[in-house]
């Protein structure tokens, strides 16, 4: 036996006793205006939050305020008639040049503003952090008031690349000067559906 298989016998054998987890009830949110509060804090951060009755008032609010004649991309086949679709099967350095993506989150966190995001929803991973501006739509009940929740939401899942993205990419460690963008979109807006 050699000396790390020593030391890892070793380690083996002195491991405390097993503890039941701490109960974090008490930690649980208020589920009450949850959209509400979830537009707050996202416009609070830096981003735009807005509720919307369907797929149509998304489709009239980035015809506004977005730049159309420029590359605008998708997950969500509704919204092709004005973004291209996003294929998982395509080069990733093909998506280099996006000024928009439209893509779906799995579901939002009122008190900081994040939305989780799994690898299955992004179409191609890169898609959230390589274009100028992103745009995520949710579902109102699909946002819980705490991190609590949404750990408890994500709970096992094995859903592969994931994370929480929260409003526009922002910095401030460079001689204390903010930087927008500087390492993913410039804005994000989140579509609410009610």
């Amino acid at each position: 036996m050699n000396t790390r298989e020593k030391i890892l016998e070793a380690v083996l054998k002195n491991q405390p006793a097993t503890m039941a987890l701490p109960d974090i009830a008490a930690f649980g949110g208020d589920n009450s205006n949850l959209p509400e509060k979830y537009i707050q804090v996202f416009n609070s951060i830096g981003g735009t939050a807005l509720l919307v009755d369907s797929m149509d008032a998304i489709i009239n609010f980035v015809q506004a305020n977005f730049e159309v004649s420029k590359r605008l991309v998708t997950t969500l086949p509704e919204l092709t008639v004005i973004a291209e679709q996003v294929s998982a099967t395509v080069d990733p350095h093909h998506y280099e040049n996006i000024e928009l993506a439209i893509i779906r989150g799995d579901f939002g966190v009122a008190e900081n503003g994040a939305i989780w995001l799994t690898e299955s929803l992004m179409g191609q991973r890169i898609i959230p952090y390589i274009c100028q501006h992103l745009a995520v739509i949710i579902h109102a009940q699909d946002i819980v008031p705490t991190l609590h929740e949404a750990y408890d939401r994500i709970g096992l899942a094995d859903t592969g690349f994931s994370g929480f993205i929260s409003g526009p990419s922002k910095t401030a460690d460079i001689e204390q000067a903010l930087v927008l963008g500087a390492h993913g979109p410039l804005t994000m807006t989140v579509f609410i559906i009610k």
